[in-house]
């Protein structure tokens, strides 16, 4: 590569390496309560993959997916949802036409609602022969949607873009009791907030170990590369 850096979208076709690791952050356009924007997901999947991709040797850092399964969002503005049986497709198609010249392909997930489309594409992907794999930037035991998780990552990420003096707490009741009506009615008929746990006591200093630990997982996954049924590689 040249001196512009791991960066697919800065590159000229002859300054591509053979056979790469293209990582590929995929997002979402969705409500992230009174406080957060609306590309927060895609936002911390750039922000992880981007870490992560000095740590493998040969790989290029692809421009994000930004838009996802979000149709629970649907009832708050701003959200943009294209569905998981469209993201499934775009998924398909982007991982066969990438596998004509990259080796493998890691799709670093930051929105928990595509993962339906990720369990679809990726293990088809693989029966046809390319190297594809997901993982995603999951926080064992943090809240389920704009709060003190997400927040205190994005003080990190992008400070820029958090407004503390709007946030207000949502609901905070475990996200498995909350799944039916979820189902049902969307987020909007659950919290009217769009929060599903609470912004207090969110930190930079939390989202920056945060951010450390999702990038430790994703480059020990990375490396090992070992891949589970669903498509995702395994911790």
């Amino acid at each position: 590569m040249s001196n512009r850096g791991p960066y697919l979208s800065a590159a000229a076709w002859p300054e591509i390496p053979a056979v790469p690791l293209l990582v590929v952050p995929l997002g979402s356009v969705e409500q992230h309560g009174h406080h957060l924007p609306l590309s927060t997901d895609t936002s911390v999947a750039c922000a992880v993959a981007e870490s992560a991709i000095e740590a493998f040797d040969g790989a290029l850092l692809a421009p994000a997916l930004a838009y996802g399964a979000s149709g629970e969002h649907e009832g708050f503005p701003g959200t943009i949802s294209i569905g998981t049986e469209a993201l499934t497709g775009l998924l398909v198609e982007y991982g066969r036409s990438a596998g004509r010249w990259a080796g493998r392909v890691l799709l670093v997930n930051g929105h928990g609602g595509n993962h339906d489309a990720l369990r679809a594409a990726v293990p088809l992907l693989r029966s046809e022969g390319r190297d594809v794999a997901w993982f995603p930037c999951g926080v064992a035991g943090g809240d389920a949607h704009a709060g003190r998780t997400e927040t205190s990552l994005m003080l990190h990420v992008e400070p820029e873009g958090v407004r503390l003096a709007s946030a207000v707490a949502g609901v905070t009741t475990p996200i498995g009791r909350l799944l039916p009506r979820l189902r049902a009615e969307g987020v909007a008929g659950v919290s009217p907030t769009g929060v599903l746990g609470d912004p207090a006591g969110a930190s930079a200093f939390e989202g920056a170990a945060l951010v450390d630990e999702l990038v430790h997982r994703l480059v020990a996954a990375g490396r090992s590369w070992r891949v589970d049924p669903a498509g995702r590689l395994v911790e």
